[in-house]
């Protein structure tokens, strides 16, 4: 059957519902979204006059469930435009327009009788042959569908989003004994190819994979911080990023979750497995007094945590478990903690805490992480079927960097099973027999593949084709050339790759040398080349600390030099002999910015944040992005219309004066950063296979290089007209006078100087006003407090 999901329904219009109806129209899928009629009028609708036969009243759920979603941070929308795909509706009037659409979701209450009675109703309305999904969080998928058509029941399958679902990779798709096989498959290719998702297939059980583990892993830290006296603080001063967790560490994640959610997520498990396993699933009774309180977390105010004003301003409270009252939060530093940190990378710092016995960090890692390896492998066979499935739903679930038996490889299976066993512990069979036929590890890689322990051999991973990976690339020894900044690497198919791997992908003289090493090498071997890594962000920008150093010397000639060449190569990148697509994601800001606009293409991540955001560190953009940014505006007026070049100047004067980040890769088009021929990957991981694809199309359509042409710019009175938009702000108290002076050097650099409207000028011309403008900036004292605070504490400074 050659299956295709043009449109959607979603029944159940709550956080996650429209949570889940937000990301299918990010993805451009027209949504029907329907919840059930009010009970009751508001005071509002009977001072309108209104009754329970008007579509408002009767639409009001939805329709403002739709409405919430323009307020929620992070922002579930890529774009306010999505809104416009979603249609609202209610499950007494509207359930017959379910037969227009390909897939219907059911997002109502966590209640098998209501989501048999819903099924039913779907049952009902669908079309043959379209597929039906349960977004339920742990209950038995088979149960509520089993008295359904077989229809129905062949095109059903669990769908299990995580919260929030633009930006939580996971997703776990259940089949049932009748779901049919074509149905699964599709699901899955779906879930990656067009929803972004990373997709692992589940077993019809409580929790399914990762809430299963992840809840067990959570349930196991709070009873290992009571029964040992640690402190809320002190956990979560641990058992975040030094473990390869998220910032969020176990307590704060709970706040964030919600109690009251958590709580629901551990009494499924509870209410339906039995002996040492039930024991696990029991929430503590101190939790249960947080919930008759109301101490949700997040969205009650105080959970574990409480922010409150203080003498010294704002202060971050923990909670006593003990006297349910908040104190001051605590913090464990000992002496694995100091040696973790000394560590590179997730599994040495895991390795190096808990191999610390005796030590109070090393013993409670030891203590919280053991239990969820012994439960892991326990549930093996029983949850999912090989050891990846376990892995990838921790990872792209709860955002844990190692999954249990990643984390089992990092610290040694051999070493850490004996561990267990002088301690008492029963480890399952089936890893003792791994370990007795010589496997000592769940996972190995050889010439660039990964393999899997199953069921007494190695399995090689299979990933899909769309998943490069850099890493594994290189491994198999695909490295034309590398310096400390970046890479060259082979992606096959005559494409290369430069890959930044400096210090958060700061830009800095090594990876510009290795620009120009790259497009020397790729015009005379290759067919074209994408810029892109696989980094925590694209690029946050030109290496400010070398910057600072060389301006607070008075270098300001190694400064001028380093700025001409970054300029040099960007204009060497767009004028290439071969085709050039960036591959941005993440974090892409100043001069990570800068590397992209100059290319013949940017293929974006859904989640690009892309910006010029140098005034924030009291400089403009030095490696030619102003200019690329307004010829990219100009370039997006269709040819032939009449156009005012004073608007397309103030627009790019505002966004860049006012360092504006997109907050998605749509969003980096609403800018005028992509422009119609870019594209957006919903999927990051398919990022440099979208852009290795665009490179190809070019080279196979006959690539030219474009052709230098001047540049219109509006002269002495635009740049007025630019300023005086900007003293208004100063005047206002908006801006501040540094501010001001910087809004000057950038509107001189847009308006092209002292010249006439409309005049046309070099490219050259306009990079060499700004390296002008930037060098000016670097050496204003306030401009290098900027670039010192923004050094320090992260943030811009205001003076």
């Amino acid at each position: 059957m050659n299956r295709n999901i043009k449109r959607a329904a979603v029944l159940g219009s709550g956080v996650m519902g429209a949570g889940i109806a937000a990301h299918l129209a990010n993805v451009g899928i027209p949504t029907l979204m329907l919840d059930i009629v009010p009970r009751e009028l508001t005071d509002q609708e009977k001072k309108k006059g209104l009754t329970f036969e008007d579509k408002e009243v009767r639409n009001r759920i939805a329709a403002l469930n739709k409405e919430a979603l323009k307020k929620q941070k992070p922002s579930p929308l890529t774009s306010k435009s999505s809104l416009d795909l979603i249609e609202v509706g209610n499950m007494s009037d509207d359930m017959e327009k379910l037969a227009e659409v390909d897939w219907v979701i059911e997002v109502v209450v966590e209640n098998l009788d209501v989501k048999k009675k819903v099924l039913a109703e779907v049952d009902q309305h669908r079309k043959q042959g379209s597929i039906v999904s349960s977004n339920t969080s742990g209950i038995s998928i088979e149960s509520m569908s089993s008295e359904c058509s077989e229809d129905l029941r062949k095109n059903f399958l669990g769908t299990h989003f995580f919260n929030p679902p633009r930006y939580l990779k996971l997703l776990e798709v259940i089949p049932t004994k009748d779901t049919d096989p074509e149905v699964l498959t599709f699901m899955r290719t779906f879930g990656e190819d067009v929803l972004g998702k990373g997709v692992v297939e589940a077993k019809d059980t409580p929790n399914f994979i990762a809430n299963r583990i992840g809840t067990y892993g959570l349930l196991v830290t709070v009873q290992q911080m009571l029964e040992k006296g640690y402190s809320v603080g002190e956990v979560d001063s641990v058992t975040g990023p030094m473990i390869g967790r998220p910032k969020s560490a176990t307590f704060r994640t709970l706040d964030v979750v919600g109690l009251d959610t958590f709580i629901h997520v551990a009494n499924n498990v509870y209410d339906q497995v039995e002996g040492e396993e039930k024991k696990a699933f029991e929430v503590p009774d101190f939790m249960k007094q947080m919930l008759e309180k109301g101490w949700l977390g997040s969205k009650s105010g105080q959970g574990f945590f409480l922010k409150k004003k203080g003498e010294k301003g704002s202060e971050i409270l923990q909670l006593n478990p003990q006297t349910m009252e908040y104190e001051e939060r605590g913090k464990l530093k000992t002496k694995a903690t100091e040696m973790a940190k000394q560590e590179k990378g997730s599994k040495r710092k895991l390795k190096a805490l808990i191999s610390a016995k005796g030590d109070r960090a090393g013993d409670l890692i030891w203590s919280i992480v053991k239990p969820v390896l012994l439960y892991s492998a326990e549930l093996y066979g029983e949850i999912a079927d090989d050891v990846p499935s376990f892995d990838e739903a921790m990872r792209w679930g709860f955002g844990w960097e190692l999954g249990p038996f990643e984390v089992w490889d990092a610290i040694g299976v051999e070493k850490s099973v004996e561990r267990m066993k002088e301690e008492g512990d029963q480890v399952p069979s089936w890893v003792e027999r791994m370990l007795e036929q010589g496997f000592t590890s769940f996972y190995k890689q050889e010439n660039g593949n990964v393999y899997f322990y199953h069921d007494g051999e190695y399995k090689e991973q299979s990933f899909n084709p769309k998943n490069i990976n850099l890493k594994r690339l290189k491994e198999q020894k695909e490295v034309i050339k590398k310096n400390a900044g970046a890479s060259l690497v082979d992606l096959g198919d005559g494409v290369a790759g430069l890959e930044f791997h400096s210090q958060s992908n700061a830009i800095g003289l090594d990876i510009i040398q290795m620009v120009n090493f790259a497009i020397d090498h790729v015009d005379d071997h290759f067919s074209g080349l994408v810029i892109g890594n696989q980094a925590k962000n694209f690029c946050v920008g030109a290496n400010l600390g070398m910057i600072l150093v060389e301006a607070q010397d008075f270098n300001f000639f190694e400064i001028e030099m380093v700025v001409k060449n970054f300029q040099d190569a960007m204009m060497r990148l767009k004028y290439s002999d071969k085709p050039v697509v960036a591959a941005p994601f993440g974090m892409t800001l100043g001069g990570g910015a800068e590397v992209c606009l100059p290319a013949d293409v940017i293929q974006a991540s859904q989640e690009t944040y892309m910006g010029l955001v140098e005034t924030g560190v009291g400089l403009i953009p030095g490696g030619g992005g102003n200019k690329e940014l307004y010829i990219k505006h100009l370039r997006n007026i269709p040819d032939g219309v009449d156009f005012d070049l004073q608007k397309v100047a103030n627009s790019v004067f505002e966004k860049i004066a006012m360092a504006k980040v997109s907050t998605s890769g749509e969003e980096a088009r609403e800018n005028g950063f992509l422009d119609s021929k870019d594209a957006i990957s919903v999927n990051g991981d398919h990022l440099l296979h979208d852009a290795k694809e665009k490179v190809l199309a070019l080279a196979n359509s006959g690539y030219k290089a474009p052709k230098r042409t001047k540049v219109p710019v509006v002269g002495e009175q635009g740049y007025a007209t630019m300023m005086l938009g900007a003293k208004s702000l100063a005047l206002s108290g908006y801006a501040s006078e540094h501010d001001l002076k910087i809004a000057e050097k950038l509107a001189f650099v847009l308006a092209g100087g002292r010249l006439k409207e409309g005049t046309l000028v070099d490219e050259q011309y306009l990079l060499d006003l700004e390296r002008e403008a930037f060098l000016s900036l670097v050496g204003e004292p306030k401009s290098q407090m900027r670039m010192q605070h923004m050094l320090m504490k992260g943030k811009p400074l205001r003076n």
